[in-house]
């Protein structure tokens, strides 16, 4: 779903903003050739999307089409500096930021850091975050609605009632129970 929201958007499928034309091997789904989104008159244009399986090839991407600011030297960091400094650099202003599982790249600290860019994005209302996530530090993200998804469908649900959460607080409550069973 978060894919064919960029995809409908205008974003390029393996990440970037409305102007990358990154593309590797075309796996998307049609869905993204089924959503109509609507903008509010005056709504600004700008997006990115980053999802962590493409960030390689996107880097790539990038060291070739370089920005007119010059680019970072992503492929010199490593794969969860490189992904929270783009972030960082790019995810400026009023726009449309969807991201796709980026706890798989980051640490611990690493989630806070994004975490407090996406919370001064969403500063003012001008912003929209997009986000799938396992990641219950990103769930937290401060005035979010979450949707919780499963067998059921989706659903609304609140941070401390998701399963991802439970399920989260049950094992670091005793680890010994969960690793017996393996």
């Amino acid at each position: 779903m978060v894919e064919a929201i960029a995809l409908a958007y205008g974003l390029s499928p393996e990440g970037g903003s409305t102007g990358a034309r990154h593309t590797t091997r075309s796996t998307e789904s049609e869905l993204g050739s089924h959503l109509q989104l609507i903008r509010n008159a005056g709504s600004s244009r700008r997006g990115y999307f980053l999802r962590a399986e493409t960030m390689h090839g996107f880097f790539t991407y990038l060291e070739k089409n370089p920005s007119r600011y010059g680019d970072l030297p992503f492929h010199d960091m490593s794969h969860g500096e490189s992904f929270l400094e783009l972030a960082v650099d790019r995810f400026r202003g009023p726009g449309l930021w969807v991201l796709d599982e980026p706890e798989s790249a980051l640490s611990f600290n690493g989630c806070l850091s994004l975490l407090s860019v996406l919370k001064e994005l969403l500063v003012g209302g001008k912003s929209h975050v997009i986000m799938s996530t396992h990641s219950p530090l990103l769930a937290a993200l401060p005035g979010a609605q979450i949707l919780e998804v499963g067998e059921w469908g989706l659903r609304p649900r609140q941070w401390a009632e998701l399963d991802l959460i439970t399920n989260w607080r049950s094992f670091l409550d005793s680890p010994e129970r969960y690793v017996r069973h393996l």
